[in-house]
Parts: structure tokens; C-alpha cells; sequence
């Protein structure tokens, strides 16, 4: 079964930037080019880790979170706030909206594979677990 995370971006070059950091990944992911496509994907389908961006048209982060956190499908999912603002100002906002995490833009590769690593790594542990 396969590890899923959405990105939710809607900046071309952005997206396009941070899906070749997620490439060398063992997510499948998908991508959501504002929040309220990324609501209506993450209630079509179920994801593992929801990379979200800030400031965007039609849901803005912030409530994209929110809405997450009212599902009952992504109560414990990693949901992982991006900002192009000083990370000091947002990180706040983003956790009473229900972040677990943000990372200020542009984001480091190197950061993202090795925070994602660990969420995979952690999310592999009841799977084998369950296996066994």
C-alpha cells in the first residue's frame, strides 16, 4: 500500500520546484492548485501528509486546515504549513488552524527529505507491526 501526501500550491514554479524535492520521496503524491481544491481532493481521497501553502485564491491555507482538522479522516494526519512570511508570525496561526509544522519558503530540500523521511519512516512502524 502506498504512502500518499497532497500538495497544496498554487504557484507554478513553486509547485513545480517542491515536486522535484518530493520526487526522490517514497510518497505518491498529487497536487492541488489552490485550497479548495485541495479540500475537495482530501475529501475524494485519503492522504498520508498534506503539505499546504499559505496564502492562496479560493481557501487560503489557514482555512484549508481548519477544514482538515474537522474531518475526522485527518484529525492525526501530519498537515504541514508553507509560508513565504517569517515563519515566527505564521507558526501561531498555523497551529491553532492545525498545523503540526511550518516551514518558511523557499523551502529547503534537504529539510523536506529528511522531515519526510521521518514521517515516513514513523508511518511504516504500524504498518509492519500489523504485518507481523
Amino acid at each position: 500500500m502506498s504512502t500518499k501526501l497532497l500538495l497544496v500550491e498554487d504557484n507554478p514554479s513553486t509547485r513545480a520546484s517542491l515536486l522535484e524535492i518530493l520526487a526522490a520521496t517514497p510518497f505518491v503524491v498529487s497536487c492541488a492548485t489552490d485550497g479548495l481544491d485541495g479540500l475537495n481532493q482530501a475529501k475524494a481521497t485519503s492522504f498520508d501528509v498534506i503539505l499546504v501553502d499559505h496564502k492562496m485564491p479560493l481557501m487560503d491555507g489557514l482555512t484549508l486546515l481548519r477544514n482538515l482538522r474537522g474531518m475526522r479522516a485527518y484529525q492525526q494526519t501530519p498537515l504541514i504549513l508553507m509560508s513565504t512570511q517569517d515563519v515566527k508570525h505564521i507558526d501561531e496561526n498555523g497551529r491553532r488552524a492545525g498545523a503540526n509544522l511550518s516551514l518558511a519558503k523557499p523551502i529547503a530540500a534537504d529539510r523536506l527529505l529528511e522531515l519526510l523521511a521521518d514521517l515516513w519512516q514513523t508511518m511504516q512502524i504500524p504498518k509492519q507491526s500489523a504485518a507481523s
